[in-house]
């Protein structure tokens, strides 16, 4: 069974974290991962939106895929069904992304065993926002 990294582990890596690529940025204010995203924008991390169909959101240009960056992110925040984790998992390991972080909501035990196997830290189940205020602030 997946157990997240405790409280230091993940205040940790939000500490050395300064790219986030959230997967499924909506570009709609009322949705969460808008408002999430956006909170974490303020925060100071430069935040990559992954959403087929946009050019731009929250003022960074989108991307289709993980594997379409032309650079590296500390994390892959997901906001995407759980069905669509295998594939993200995937595209984490070849993109050596060190880090998933998937939302509070979503769970996929094969896929976060799979990435962790892989040597990924993976945070599943948790808001990154609400984890960085309960932990950074």
């Amino acid at each position: 069974m997946f157990n997240n990294p405790g409280p230091a582990a993940i205040k940790a890596l939000l500490q050395r974290t300064r790219s986030i690529a959230v997967v499924g940025l909506s570009p709609h204010p009322k949705r969460p991962s808008h408002s999430v995203a956006r909170h974490m924008q303020q925060f100071g991390y430069r935040v990559v939106p992954v959403r087929p169909m946009m050019e731009e959101v929250l003022g960074e240009k989108a991307y289709t895929s993980l594997t379409e960056l032309p650079f590296p992110v500390d994390i892959v925040n997901v906001f995407r069904a759980a069905e669509h984790l295998p594939q993200l998992v995937e595209e984490c390991i070849r993109i050596a992304c060190p880090a998933i972080w998937i939302q509070q909501g979503i769970v996929n035990e094969e896929a976060a065993q799979r990435a962790s196997q892989a040597g990924l830290i993976v945070v599943m189940d948790r808001c990154i926002y609400r984890d960085y205020l309960e932990l950074m602030v």
